[in-house]
């Protein structure tokens, strides 16, 4: 922790980046570079909370969130309040409208996420093909004969299908350029098919994507309007050899349609990071199939993953605290606010 005189930026940070004994859970989580800063001021919370009380906070500038949600209560008393930088990319924990409406920026680790959920989506994409679950469980059962059962497939000459047309789908579709695989269709409503052909990707509708895709991979973040996006309807059209994998949030996917599914053998088997309810703290339904894969919300947590998710956080709020826009604003409507000037003005401190 750094401290200094008056006039310091004080960045608090939230009770899950520690272990009970006060130290980091994380290898590097970009404090150095907070350190560094001479006008930076940084602390904990004293305990961790599933939604951030305004009592925890105090006169901090900027919050540094892992997992702890964001609501109008967390607010109470904006006057000092910068910025909340969420650990990560997601931010449907956080209630947006009530941080543009205390005037607080929200700022994401935006393109710190791509290349270890890319690299996650294409482990799981082989894992699925190969069926290396039930294979390990063959060797761990002395059942050994039993191989000839479970051929697995290769994705080449495979369609790769992208519920999202994002930064993390489009690294996942980089990497996957030397699989010899067909070429990658996504469903985004947000990018035009001009600049998506660019990419070498066909923008299609999501019922079209979902009926041609061998891997149907969701990559969107979970709003009102993806909530359910894929359900019975969108499943029914998946081919009986597809996949369906999920790394972005739980409540995209209908949990229910999916098991029904997958229980059925109507699709060939799914990869789930993400759960409607977390944390799973009891053994998941999802866990009595074959043909499922499971991670904690996890799958891509790596040393470089925290790495850059703290390098880009940090220098979000360095620059923050310097005057300078930061990257990764969710709400920049906020920049324009008449309260976020005011209570920016006091740390253009130049630099």
């Amino acid at each position: 922790m750094t401290t200094s005189g008056p006039g310091s930026f004080r960045i608090a940070l939230t009770g899950d980046f520690y272990d009970a004994e006060g130290n980091t859970r994380f290898p590097d989580m970009g404090l150095q570079y907070l350190d560094q800063d001479p006008h930076i001021e940084y602390f904990m919370f004293e305990e961790h909370r599933p939604e951030i009380e305004a009592d925890q906070y105090g006169d901090a500038n900027a919050i540094l969130v892992l997992s702890p949600s964001v609501t109008a209560a967390t607010l109470g008393d904006p006057s000092d309040l910068l910025a909340i930088g969420r650990y990560g990319v997601g931010y449907d924990t956080v209630d947006v409208p009530a941080c543009t409406e205390a005037d607080v920026l929200l700022c994401i680790s935006k393109g710190a996420v791509d290349r270890p959920v890319a690299e996650a989506t294409i482990g799981w994409m082989i894992a699925l093909t190969h069926n290396m679950r039930v294979k390990d469980g063959l060797v761990r059962t002395g059942e050994w004969d039993a191989r000839t059962n479970h051929m697995g497939c290769e994705i080449r000459e495979r369609t790769f299908g992208a519920v999202g047309l994002g930064g993390i789908s489009r690294e996942t579709i980089r990497l996957l350029s030397g699989f010899g695989m067909n070429p990658p269709i996504a469903f985004d409503p947000f990018v035009s098919k001009a600049d998506a052909a660019e990419m070498g990707v066909e923008l299609v509708e999501l019922e079209d994507l979902m009926g041609r895709a061998d891997f149907v991979s969701v990559h969107c973040p979970l709003t009102d309007e993806t909530r359910d996006l894929i359900g019975e309807d969108e499943i029914a059209l998946m081919k009986a050899d597809a996949y369906l994998i999920n790394t972005a949030r739980g409540g995209i996917v209908n949990e229910d349609a999916l098991y029904a599914a997958l229980e059925q053998c109507k699709i060939a088997g799914a990869a789930l990071d993400c759960f409607e309810v977390e944390p799973v703290v009891e053994p998941h339904r999802f866990g009595k199939l074959e043909n499922v894969i499971l991670a904690p919300h996890s799958i891509a947590w790596t040393v470089e993953l925290f790495r850059d998710i703290g390098k880009t956080t940090c220098h979000s709020m360095i620059d923050l605290s310097r005057g300078r826009e930061p990257v990764g604003i969710v709400n920049r409507e906020v920049l324009e606010r008449p309260g976020f000037k005011q209570k920016w003005e006091r740390f253009r401190m130049g630099g």
